[in-house]
């Protein structure tokens, strides 16, 4: 990962990172059922409140980039807090999460 990321990645810049040499770790937030009903291709699913106990899961992601996504971007947002502050410095919250993602870049991802 080269220098520091900001912390919002909009919903074109995370569909053309997607499409680099060193796309970013997806990391959906949302439960169970959401996840289930739309998420993007690749995302590993950890709902926010097992965060702090399932971190160890992702702890190989620390030195690369992570996109954060849940419903509308409020959840991730503060996953992303948490995972900065624990090390993830390349993490990255989806503005409007995948519901702004369907709408702008992938309308065949389900709106809910």
């Amino acid at each position: 990962m080269h220098g520091a990321l900001p912390t919002v990645a909009q919903p074109h810049e995370v569909a053309s990172r997607l499409r680099s040499g060193e796309p970013p770790r997806l990391l959906d937030v949302r439960e169970p059922h959401e996840h289930a009903f739309a998420s993007l291709p690749g995302s590993v699913l950890i709902p926010l409140g097992e965060l702090p106990s399932r971190h160890e899961e992702i702890v190989s992601w620390q030195p690369h980039e992570i996109v954060v996504y849940c419903h509308h971007g409020v959840r991730s947002a503060h996953a992303v807090a948490w995972l900065r502050a624990n090390g993830f410095h390349g993490a990255r919250n989806l503005s409007g999460g995948i519901d702004r993602w369907s709408h702008e870049v992938d309308p065949s991802v389900p709106r809910y």
